[in-house]
């Protein structure tokens, strides 16, 4: 069984479980989804899956 995960939603899954956890947070979080985002969009997920 194959399970595939794309980054994008992944990310923003998590900041949106941190927002509702600990609301004074959210500009931080919304800082770092763009920054990431901006990264992915950048140079795409082949360049971050081979980090991991």
């Amino acid at each position: 069984m194959n399970i595939n995960l794309s980054l994008g939603p992944l990310i923003s899954l998590i900041a949106g479980i941190l927002i509702l956890v600990m609301p004074k947070l959210l500009n931080f979080i919304v800082a770092v989804y763009l920054i990431l985002i901006g990264l992915i969009g950048l140079f795409g997920t082949g360049t971050i899956k081979s980090w991991l």
